[in-house]
């Protein structure tokens, strides 16, 4: 029988949350007397889960009471995980986090002329604007979010976070209303390759950079960019949140009623920099090179034997949808053995990279969220890090065997998902190709 820590980390990969009652959350009680909650995502309990629960329900009980603090919400799946995530005061050196690290030593490989980590992400706006209202909201986010107004720095042979206190946001207006709709739709493309390919200066310029093109006084294109070290794709989602709510309380002349921030990045950056370490960094590190006792084949797929060492590849995106009934099934499968829809898809990926290879040993790169505590849900800023899953397909399993083994693999990666990509290459040593990320492609 696994662990009970590993258990419960599966169970809360899964959003599974369990807590004990807090009116009988005793240590003397008699545990047949302990009532333990449980919360999940609809059609996410299956039976087989339902039956460990059963089972080992005195055994979760007790260690969620030995791990408890004071508030209930300390009684879950995430007990252990690390000290409190509280803000700090600004009166010293700032680090960055192990993310900020790798994309600003890239960019240092680079000489700051790659504009790999631009991000893009221009808006339609279409009806009345009020231009006013427009910037009052961008000002409005980056002064919320430290992250927009900080550069990163060498300062004392150390590099740093350095944040303003403030940083008027620059908000140029190109009107094209003088020309005919095609030449606007030119007009506007190039606009758009030329932001996408300006270069940021990670110590001088601001980080997230504001244009906005009017067509007619219905319509605006709203060129937003920002560089890959402060903003990621759950930033978008934060960001676009914040920009409706703002901008329709400016509008409407009210004061608005987001809730202030508990921590900005820089508290998490230095937290992290704390935990993960001693103790913490053993234990991570340990799953990872168990993991890669031995380094991993390089993946040979057809399409790509023609390139050379050290070429760059050019990848590019497909875009295709798949019917809801087939859907549906999916996630039909991915219920009955206990998986996410993720874990299935993934699974089929590895089979699709098998055919293509025949190679039976695979390692898939995953980039995650890394928005696994839920103070810095809320926040802008850079989480993401980079797993290296490695699956086994000898045997020829079938496809439901195979969607178990993705899935363990998935949740064993995610609870050792702190240590970042970088320190893990770093202590592997694989030969490093250009043309491809180090343990994958």
């Amino acid at each position: 029988m696994r662990p009970i820590q590993d258990f419960l980390a599966e169970l809360n990969a899964l959003d599974i949350n369990l807590w004990v009652d807090p009116n009988n959350n005793n240590p003397q009680t008699d545990l047949g007397q302990v009532r333990l909650r449980c919360n999940a995502p609809k059609g996410v309990l299956t039976p087989v889960f339902k039956e460990q629960l059963s089972a080992r329900k005195a055994e979760i009980i007790a260690y969620l009471q030995q791990h408890s603090q004071t508030k209930p919400d300390s009684l879950s799946g995430t007990v252990g995980i690390g000290p409190k995530l509280l803000p700090v005061a600004r009166t010293g050196l700032i680090p960055l986090s192990f993310a900020q690290q790798r994309l600003w030593f890239l960019d240092q490989l680079e000489s700051g002329l790659s504009t790999d980590y631009n991000v893009p992400s221009p808006l339609e706006l279409k009806g009345p604007l009020n231009v006013s209202a427009l910037e009052q909201t961008l000002q409005e986010i980056v002064r919320r979010h430290e992250i927009l107004r900080t550069n990163i720095q060498v300062i004392e042979g150390e590099v740093q976070q350095v944040i303003h206190a403030e940083l008027p946001l620059q908000f140029p207006l190109v009107d094209l209303q003088y020309l005919n709709e095609p030449a606007q739709t030119a007009e506007v493309q190039k606009l758009l390759i030329k932001d996408e390919q300006t270069l940021f200066n990670l110590a001088r310029d601001p980080l997230m950079r504001v244009t906005l093109v009017r067509l007619s006084p219905q319509h605006h294109i709203l060129l937003l960019n920002f560089h890959h070290i402060v903003f990621d794709g759950w930033s978008a989602g934060v960001f676009m949140q914040e920009f409706a709510e703002l901008y329709q309380a400016f509008c409407a002349g009210q004061p608005p009623l987001l809730p202030p921030l508990p921590i900005q990045y820089a508290d998490y950056a230095i937290w992290q920099r704390q935990w993960l370490q001693g103790a913490e960094l053993d234990r991570q590190l340990q799953y990872w090179q168990q993991q890669f006792a031995e380094l991993p084949p390089s993946l040979e797929l057809p399409s790509i034997q023609s390139y050379k060492p050290g070429e760059p590849v050019q990848g590019c995106r497909e875009t295709f949808e798949i019917a809801p009934e087939l859907t549906e099934k999916l996630r039909q499968l991915s219920r009955s053995v206990g998986a996410t829809l993720f874990m299935t898809v993934l699974a089929a990926y590895t089979v699709l990279l098998y055919r293509y290879s025949a190679q039976e040993d695979l390692t898939i790169g995953v980039p995650l969220a890394g928005r696994n505590r839920k103070q810095i849900e809320p926040l802008i800023g850079f989480f993401v890090n980079t797993l290296a899953l490695r699956f086994n397909l000898e045997g020829n399993p079938s496809f439901r065997t195979l969607v178990g083994r993705v899935r363990r693999q998935v949740l064993d990666a995610q609870d050792h998902q702190d240590l970042p990509f970088e320190k893990l290459v770093e202590v592997l040593q694989p030969d490093r190709d250009r043309s491809h990320s180090p343990l994958f492609r």
